[in-house]
C-alpha cells in the first residue's frame, strides 16, 4: 500500500490562499473547491507504476483542473467522471489506495479504475454518490467485503469488481434494491456464500464466475437477463429459475455440482452459447415442445460433457456448430440430423466419445469435411471415421469393453 503523500495537500492548500490574496478571473469557477480538495486526498492515496505518468498531469497550481488533469471530466465547474489510468496496454497502471474522499465528488456519474495493484479495501462511503451509474473497478488487487452501501446507489447501471481479491458474502440487496442495475460483473475473487432466491432487479448482464459460491440458483431470475455465468464455484441443486428465461443467449454454469434434468427451454438456437459442462446433470438430452421455429446457426456452441446424461440422443442439437457430448452415458445410434448436419458443414466440432453410442450411420462414398473435428473413440462401436480429430484426453481404445456395452444398451445386440 502506498504511503500517503502530503505534497499535493499542501499545494491545493497553498493554492486557496493565493486565491483568496489575488483572486484573478482566470481561475474563478473553473472546479469546485470541494472537489478540488478530493482531488488532492486522492492522488495522495495512489501512485503511478513506474513506467506509467498518469498522475504527473495532476499539477494542483493548474488554474483549469478540468482540462488539464488526465482522466477528469466536467460539467458546470463539478467533476462527473473520473477515470483512473489509462487502460493502454504498454502502462502499468496505479498503485496505493483508494481514498474515502472519492465519496466527495458528489456530482459523479462515472468511477473507473483501470488495471493495476491498487489495493486495500472499497471506501464504504462510495454508497453516498447518488448520481453514480458506472463504477468499474476491475483488475486491481482489492481485498476484503463489498460493501453492502453500494445497495444505497439510485442510479447505478454498471457495478464491474471483478478480477480482484474481494471475500465475504455479496450483498443481498445488490440483487433487490438496485432498480436501475443492469449489468454485474464480480468474475474472478473469493466470493463465498449462496445467492438470494429472489433477484429482482432487471440484470442484462450477470457474472459471477471463479468464486467461491455456494448453495443454489435464486428461484427466480429477472425475464430480462440475456448473460448468466456462475461457472467454477461450488453450487449445487437443480437448474431451477432458468426455464422462463426466454432472452437469455449465454449461459454458462459449468464446473460446479449441479444435479438433475436439463430443463428442455434451455435447449433453442437462441440460447447459442450453453455451457454445462462437468457438473452431476442427468436424465436425456431433452426435445423442447413444441419444437423450435428455427435451427442453430454459425458461432453457436453448446457444452454438456461430462456429466450423468442417459438414453439415446435427440435430434434437437443437430447443426450446433460446436458440440461436445463426449463423457456421458449416451446410448444408441446417432440420429441422421447429425449426421447430415456434419456433411453439409453446419456442425464442425462433434465430440461423442466415452458414451455408450452404438452406430454413426455415414453416408457411402460421401467423404467428410477437411475442417471437421470428430471424435467417437471409446463407444459401443468399432468407428471406421472419428480419430484424427479427437483430443488427447480421449485416450487410445478405440472401444469400450463389450460388457459394458451389453449392460447399458438393455442387453441388446452390439455390433
Amino acid at each position: 500500500m502506498a504511503k500517503p503523500q502530503p505534497h499535493a495537500l499542501f499545494l491545493f492548500l497553498l493554492l486557496l490562499l493565493v486565491n483568496a490574496c489575488h483572486p484573478s478571473h482566470q481561475n474563478q469557477n473553473k472546479i469546485s473547491l470541494n472537489d478540488l480538495a478530493a482531488l488532492a486526498a486522492i492522488k495522495d492515496s495512489l501512485t503511478d507504476i513506474p513506467g506509467s505518468n498518469f498522475l504527473s498531469a495532476w499539477d494542483f497550481t493548474s488554474p483549469d483542473p478540468c482540462s488539464t488533469f488526465s482522466g477528469i471530466t466536467c460539467s458546470l465547474n463539478r467533476v462527473t467522471i473520473l477515470t483512473l489510468g489509462t487502460g493502454l496496454s504498454n502502462t502499468p497502471g496505479l498503485a496505493g489506495f483508494l481514498s474515502p474522499s472519492l465519496s466527495n465528488l458528489t456530482e459523479l456519474t462515472q468511477l473507473i479504475l483501470y488495471p493495476g495493484i491498487v489495493t486495500g479495501p472499497i471506501p464504504p462511503q462510495l454508497g453516498r454518490l447518488s448520481n453514480l451509474r458506472v463504477l468499474s473497478l476491475t483488475n486491481n488487487r482489492l481485498k476484503g467485503p463489498i460493501p453492502s452501501s453500494l445497495s444505497s446507489l439510485p442510479n447505478l447501471h454498471t457495478l464491474d469488481l471483478s478480477y480482484n481479491q474481494l471475500t465475504g458474502s455479496i450483498p443481498a440487496g445488490l440483487f433487490t434494491e438496485l432498480a436501475q442495475l443492469k449489468v454485474m460483473i464480480l468474475a474472478s475473487n473469493q466470493l463465498s456464500g449462496e445467492l438470494p432466491r429472489m433477484v429482482s432487479a432487471e440484470i442484462l448482464h450477470l457474472d459471477l464466475k471463479d468464486n467461491k459460491l455456494t448453495g443454489a440458483l435464486p428461484l427466480r431470475l429477472p425475464s430480462t437477463i440475456r448473460y448468466l455465468s456462475a461457472s467454477k464455484n461450488m453450487m449445487r441443486g437443480p437448474l431451477n429459475g432458468l426455464q422462463s428465461l426466454s432472452e437469455l443467449e449465454f449461459l454458462d454454469l459449468s464446473m460446479n455440482q449441479f444435479s438433475g434434468p436439463i430443463p428442455s427451454s434451455l435447449l433453442r438456437p437462441t440460447l447459442s452459447s450453453l455451457f454445462l459442462q462437468r457438473n452431476n446433470l442427468s436424465g436425456g438430452v431433452p426435445s423442447p415442445s413444441p419444437p423450435p421455429p428455427s435451427m442453430y446457426g454459425e458461432g453457436s456452441i453448446v457444452d454438456l460433457s461430462h456429466n450423468f446424461l442417459t438414453g439415446e440422443l435427440s435430434p434437437v442439437l443437430a447443426a450446433v456448430e460446436t458440440l461436445f457430448l463426449n463423457n456421458n452415458h449416451l446410448m444408441g445410434r446417432v440420429p441422421e440430423e447429425y449426421v447430415k448436419s456434419v456433411y453439409g458443414g453446419s456442425t464442425k466440432t462433434l465430440y461423442l466419445q466415452h458414451n455408450y453410442i452404438t452406430g454413426f450411420p455415414l453416408e457411402a462414398g460421401l467423404a467428410l469435411p477437411d475442417t471437421l473435428s470428430l471424435c467417437l473413440t471409446y463407444n459401443c462401436m468399432v468407428p471406421s471415421v472419428g480419430l484424427m480429430g479427437c483430443p488427447a484426453s480421449a485416450g487410445g481404445q478405440l472401444s469400450r469393453p463389450r460388457s459394458q456395452c451389453v449392460v447399458f444398451n438393455n442387453g441388446r445386440p452390439i455390433p
